[in-house]
């Protein structure tokens, strides 16, 4: 407790005895400050607000740092890295970051050009500390590498702080979706440039998964991470989810199920039909490899019929009987062998379990052979057969599927765009 008493200059008596000699006042008023008196408890939660924050501020920072000094540590180890650039030199690159490509989830691409003249992509890193730097470290380690005329090239990064950036060669063609999904203002492809698209991809991914000394998988093959040159020559690009195993070990081990939902492989969610591996990558080009041939998504919310609604179903059931007339119908154009050759390679692509699913090596070579050399295959499943068996015996015969849904289990089960017909 702290009291303020005023005395009287002259007769040196406090104020308050002149004016009531009998009655004492004694008041917690806190400190003075110059004119101003700051109460006591106001005083203790301003200086508790102040040390929160520096608290707060510390970690932050102590967590950044953590992430850069891992990064640096990776980038120390590793001799054969592409060019490091400072992100003033970015900032010059991009003319401060004037002309925006895309963005996605693990950040936002920047058209740039380098001093010598040719233009750049330049995608700059959403921080996440959860990742522990772990998205950076991955597509620098993957494709930092490698080099194959159909997998993108990465010519530099940026690591400053918490500025994190990768420079890619530049693809003036895009994004392979905005092709096969019919966007405005978009030229057609021939059906001969998509099976050529669809090769290309194929040997792309039979180089990450054989051919470059490590084995790497890529877990997000989908048509919005295929990018084309001014030829159209595919290059499998966006390696933030990439894995580097080595070449002779077959399974996989991750601690969570990463991808795009729509093109994951199912051993992601259900662990009793097989170990996690490159097979996963199968699964996936396979569902890109039918939205390809088709130009349609596979998840179809609008169709006429129900068994249309989970697409790959019902090719394979035209297929099967060989109903050409009505599946020109549907796709608004000519089957020719070369799609049918598509539409068979990607059904053994997405079969249920990853032991049923070829090789990407055979997958190229069923690709420029002839189609009388591949049998239909099995006819894909959505579920381990226990799930089937199950959803049949309560007749429950819709399943669903979410694009933007965070699981597998909840792509199926959550939504009414898929329902199998017995």
């Amino acid at each position: 407790m702290i009291c303020i008493v005023g005395l009287n200059k002259f007769t040196g008596k406090n104020k308050f005895e002149e004016e009531k000699p009998n009655r004492y006042y004694l008041y917690e008023v806190g400190f003075v400050t110059g004119r101003y008196v700051v109460p006591y408890f106001t005083l203790r939660i301003t200086l508790g607000i102040i040390l929160f924050s520096a608290l707060l501020i510390y970690k932050y920072r102590r967590r950044h740092v953590s992430i850069y000094e891992n990064i640096e540590d990776f980038l120390q180890g590793n001799t054969l890295m592409p060019i490091r650039y400072s992100y003033k030199e970015i900032k010059q690159m991009t003319k401060n970051f004037k002309v925006k490509l895309g963005e996605g989830g693990y950040g936002d691409v920047y058209r740039g050009n380098l001093i010598s003249g040719p233009f750049v992509a330049i995608k700059m890193l959403k921080i996440k500390s959860k990742t522990n730097g772990q998205d950076f470290i991955s597509e620098v380690a993957t494709i930092g590498r490698i080099y194959h005329s159909n997998v993108v090239r990465l010519i530099g990064f940026c690591v400053e702080g918490s500025k994190r950036a990768l420079v890619y060669e530049y693809m003036p063609n895009g994004s392979l979706d905005k092709y096969i999904f019919n966007k405005e203002g978009v030229i057609s492809l021939t059906n001969d440039q998509i099976y050529e698209i669809s090769l290309g991809v194929a040997r792309g991914i039979s180089y990450l998964h054989q051919g470059c000394g490590m084995q790497i998988l890529h877990f997000d093959i989908k048509p919005h991470n295929i990018l084309l040159d001014e030829n159209f020559v595919p290059k499998v690009s966006d390696f933030g989810l990439a894995k580097l195993y080595p070449i002779d070990k077959s399974i996989a081990t991750l601690t969570a199920a990463r991808g795009t939902i729509g093109y994951m492989a199912p051993e992601l969610f259900y662990q009793n039909i097989g170990g996690i591996s490159y097979k996963a990558d199968m699964y996936s080009f396979g569902m890109l490899l039918i939205e390809m041939a088709s130009r349609r998504r596979n998840l179809n919310t609008h169709a006429e019929h129900s068994s249309q609604l989970y697409f790959p179903f019902w090719i394979y059931d035209q297929l099967s009987e060989n109903r050409e007339r009505e599946m020109e119908d549907v796709i608004m154009e000519e089957i020719n062998d070369v799609l049918k050759k598509m539409f068979l390679v990607a059904l053994w692509c997405i079969q249920l379990k990853p032991i049923d699913r070829p090789s990407m090596n055979k997958v190229v070579e069923m690709l420029e052979g002839d189609i009388e050399n591949i049998e239909i295959p099995p006819k894909p499943l959505l579920y381990p057969h226990e799930t089937i068996q199950e959803n049949l015996d309560t007749n429950s015969n819709e399943t669903e599927s979410d694009t933007g849904s965070t699981s597998y289990v909840e792509e199926i089960a959550s939504n009414t765009l898929l329902k199998c017909s017995a």
